[in-house]
């Protein structure tokens, strides 16, 4: 008998398609990509902004193939040269999608919720509003008033309770968006979860363990780069530079005797040995670039393309 697992030729039929996961920062985006695709592939921290980049995740079940893309939070007070990329990278993903995933946070409806809807709906693609955490409220019978206050649109599918965190309505989610996959070869091979490159997600593995450890506005003034990656069956060694606005900020993430740069280091090393399941090694490096964050040429030297 022949092994036809990995063959999706003409006999047998393959879905393909991709849906945009959209809201405003904090809403818990990137938690429900890592429990779609079943592994931590965007970083996760209370604080908005956390991602930064469109991320996409794959799950390959059978004939289907559905790519999930993770997009930074839509926000309305973003001055900097940095929110406006990050307001861009979000609102360019809805185009050229199958489906729309709009997030809000049960019981809660603000200026971002409303400014990301009406990017959602004027994108004419079908959207479904996700309405996640409500796994938080305690009185069950206060949901339905706030349901009631959701605004309808005729590309609107479907409204969706889930707890991204616990699972909660996960795969009832993923039965409503497989309708929205069009017949289609896969675009990426059975086994592949992400399109970004392993020095990406050790740079976002650093970054996650600074924004979880730093007051609430250091993240916002640093980046990640990784300047060494040297892979090997038994260790991957690892160099990154961690870039601040300022010097003062420097002092800061290294932390008083060294401290606070090494636990971020730890911790950012376990999570990487996870990931790539193998040994590694990690030098961190703190260094001052003035203003980037407010810098296009920066911006794009650090790897915030415009869309």
């Amino acid at each position: 008998m022949t092994d036809t697992s990995n063959n999706h030729s003409s006999d047998s039929q393959t879905h393909c398609g991709t849906i945009a996961i959209v809201g405003r920062p904090n809403v818990g985006k990137s938690t429900l990509l890592n429990r779609l695709i079943g592994q931590k592939l965007s970083i996760t921290a209370h604080k908005p902004q956390t991602t930064r980049h469109s991320i996409i995740g794959i799950k390959t079940e059978g004939s289907v193939q559905i790519i999930y893309v993770d997009t930074p939070g839509i926000h309305v007070d973003g001055k900097r040269a940095l929110n406006q990329v990050l307001n861009k990278t979000a609102s360019s993903s809805l185009h050229d999608v199958d489906a729309v995933l709009m997030l809000v946070q049960a019981m809660v409806w603000n200026d971002d919720d409303k400014r990301t809807y009406d990017l959602v709906s004027n994108a004419g693609t079908p959207f479904y509003i996700v309405v996640n955490k409500i796994d938080t409220v305690k009185n069950k019978s206060e949901l339905l008033p706030y349901l009631t206050q959701l605004p309808s649109h005729e590309n609107l599918q479907d409204v969706l309770l889930i707890g991204a965190r616990s699972g909660d309505g996960v795969s009832e989610l993923e039965s409503s968006v497989i309708k929205h996959m069009p017949v289609a070869p896969f675009q990426f091979g059975e086994d592949d979860l992400t399109d970004r490159s392993s020095r990406f997600l050790a740079s976002e593995a650093v970054r996650e363990q600074l924004t979880r450890f730093l007051s609430a506005e250091l993240p916002y003034a640093l980046t990640v780069e990784i300047e060494q990656f040297e892979e090997s069956p038994e260790l991957l060694r690892i160099g990154a530079v961690i870039w601040v606005e300022r010097n003062s900020q420097k002092g800061i993430i290294i932390g008083k005797g060294g401290e606070r740069l090494k636990e971020v280091g730890s911790r950012a090393r376990k999570s990487m040995e996870v990931l790539f399941d193998n040994k590694v090694f990690l030098q961190l490096w703190v260094r001052v670039k003035e203003g980037w964050a407010d810098d296009e040429r920066a911006l794009r030297s650090l790897g915030y393309e415009k869309p």
